[in-house]
């Protein structure tokens, strides 16, 4: 049988591993990952990448790739469409697939592109904490807002990091940028991030005002979602969902308000969640 990797691929990051998938079940390892400047050109791009996809698969000189990968692309083709934002320039309007099908040695067709978000609720909808919804929101909150729906089966990039919201969009209320302006301008403090927040050494009073006006912002974005697309879930991931605890119960207590409560789930699989998603067009029952 032919052994499947799992890739996922950031703005300055990479990380494979074997992936074996059985009913409803997964399990990921000989995990690798390295830091990647993808501001370099196209030929050291692919073949740092091709490095790290070949050290998970091992001796093995046959096997299919599945990628999670940021958009723009046309993940179909294998092409990316990802221009302005610096890093992948070197690869716009490239065919990635071909690439590095040549320098991985394998056939283009044993490889298949999925967007990121959309890796991670498949995921979690096949082995992790989107087990129980037919129809769910998946939201990866960090750095950026990653989004992703899934509507029985079809499970599609929502986009909404740009979502119109309050006076600007989603990603400038639902990420870390909004934490350390907020924690300065109202209380001028200077902070990293969500962790610096449920450190032992900070105020837990102020913590608690920050978490509550995030968790109230993240419920209003919600709800207009939730309650157009019938879901019966959202499920949490990246780094600020660890922090879940703090800033649920405002989110939840604003959707109660508005009469559409439904359950949070936080990843089960963590950074193995996209690993997973993206092998899963070649999983076959």
């Amino acid at each position: 049988m032919m052994i499947q990797i799992g890739v996922d691929i950031g703005g300055s990051h990479i990380s494979a591993a074997k992936i074996k998938l059985g009913n409803r079940t997964s399990d990921c390892y000989d995990v690798h990952e390295a830091d990647v400047d993808t501001f370099g050109d196209q030929e050291s791009i692919i073949s740092d990448w091709t490095k790290i996809i070949k050290k998970a698969a091992g001796n093995a000189k046959e096997f299919q790739v599945g990628i999670a990968m940021p958009g723009p692309y046309d993940y179909q083709q294998g092409v990316s469409l990802i221009k302005d934002q610096g890093k992948m320039a070197s690869l716009y309007q490239q065919s990635v697939k071909n690439l590095l099908a040549e320098s991985l040695e394998i056939h283009p067709s044993n490889l298949v592109f999925t967007n990121d978000a959309e890796a991670f609720l498949i995921g979690e909808s096949f082995a992790g904490a989107g087990r129980a919804f037919q129809n769910s929101i998946g939201i990866t909150l960090g750095t950026g807002l990653g989004s992703a729906i899934k509507v029985l089966n079809v499970v599609k990039d929502a986009k909404l990091w740009t979502a119109p919201f309050r006076d600007g969009i989603a990603e400038d209320y639902l990420g870390t940028a909004w934490f350390k302006n907020f924690a300065l301008t109202k209380f001028g403090l200077e902070i990293e991030g969500v962790k610096d927040l449920i450190s032992p050494e900070f105020d837990p009073e102020v913590s608690h005002q920050v978490f509550t006006s995030f968790g109230k912002a993240f419920g209003e974005f919600l709800f207009p979602y939730l309650s157009r697309l019938h879901s019966e879930g959202v499920v949490l991931g990246g780094k600020i969902s660890l922090a879940a605890d703090y800033f649920l119960p405002s989110t939840q207590s604003h959707l109660e308000t508005m009469g559409y409560s439904v359950p949070f789930t936080i990843s089960e699989l963590g950074e193995k969640a996209a690993l997973i998603g993206a092998c899963l067009p070649f999983y076959t029952e």
